[in-house]
């Protein structure tokens, strides 16, 4: 019943005007204002000292608490959008994972999945956070649902993006960066010639062309975001190689019992363009999940949508807090 609640609701929000007036195949071709720019976002970053290292994060709003987590190699720049039109009713909080962004990783400190798990319990207990709802894309989809299902109790609702899967972890298209990653090569190699040439890195051989709908996105500020903190030391080029390399061996592999189990409401949306994780990733969640509000499918969405659509992320988390009462 919940599955059609949430169908009726989100149908209610496009019929009273809740989205400007505009019908879903406008806002689907809409350009969006994508939230704060780059240097605003730098002077907000706050850090976390804990045992895994000084975990950047930004953190706008007040309220119940919701927990972006990002793909790779991004970091929560990715959410910008997101944080702007959400902020107004969540405590919204965007960390950057270990590795990635511009998180400091203590000596010796392990950037597997399951690390970041860990890491995000240490965070969140930092800012005396007990429970979040979670937004998450990419390999931080991944990271979401080991969260979930080994911490059910901290997670009120669950928004997915395209992600991992338990049959698509790691994608093939990783395979080739995973690769580069043991030969120490791949930051060099792809992420050193896409922040110095960022018309590559926008290119079809780019990752814009790889994982961005829009032939001019990412924007010079964004790459600029994205790659210089990864580019900036040896020690971080080290361990971006080292987050790829870690998820090689499926970190999810086994997991579909516990999300069976699992009670969490979950509401799946996802780019329908994306040549990372097929669309199959969407049905096997949407069929395994134990509390799925089923899938809403984007058309000219490719894997990183949510920083070029975040209207429709925040309008998807806005009906899912709604429908557990607490919009």
């Amino acid at each position: 019943m919940q599955r059609r609640a949430f169908l009726q609701l989100a149908a209610g929000v496009l019929a009273s005007g809740g989205l400007a007036g505009l019908a879903p195949r406008v806002l689907a071709d809409a350009i969006e204002h994508r939230g704060m720019d780059a240097k605003s976002f730098h002077a907000s970053r706050r850090f976390m000292q804990t045992s895994f290292g000084r975990i950047a994060y930004v953190e706008r709003g007040t309220g119940p608490a919701a927990l972006f987590l990002h793909g790779f190699p991004l970091n929560s720049f990715q959410w910008c959008g997101a944080l702007d039109r959400l902020s107004p009713y969540r405590r919204c909080i965007a960390p950057d994972f270990l590795a990635l962004g511009y998180t400091e990783v203590a000596e010796g400190q392990s950037v597997a999945p399951d690390a970041q798990v860990a890491m995000l319990i240490a965070l969140l207990d930092a800012l005396h956070v007990s429970t979040v709802d979670v937004v998450a894309n990419d390999s931080g989809g991944a990271v979401a649902q080991l969260f979930m299902t080994r911490h059910p109790e901290r997670v009120r609702t669950l928004l997915l993006t395209n992600c991992d899967t338990e049959h698509e972890s790691p994608p093939a298209a990783m395979k080739p960066v995973i690769e580069m990653a043991h030969q120490g090569t791949y930051v060099d190699r792809w992420l050193v010639p896409w922040l110095a040439n960022k018309t590559l890195a926008r290119s079809p051989q780019g990752f814009g062309g790889m994982c961005f709908a829009d032939p001019t996105d990412p924007t010079d500020e964004a790459i600029e975001c994205y790659f210089t903190p990864l580019t900036s030391t040896p020690r971080r080029k080290a361990l971006v190689n080292a987050y790829a390399i870690a998820l090689e061996h499926n970190p999810l592999a086994g997991i579909g019992d516990a999300l069976r189990r699992c009670k969490v409401p979950t509401r799946i949306v996802w780019g329908k363009d994306d040549t990372i994780f097929s669309v199959a990733g969407a049905r096997y969640l949407d069929e395994t999940l134990g509390h799925s509000l089923g899938v809403r499918y984007l058309d000219h969405a490719k894997l990183f949508y949510p920083e070029e659509r975040p209207d429709v992320i925040a309008s998807e988390a806005r009906r899912l807090w709604s429908l557990v009462g607490e919009a």
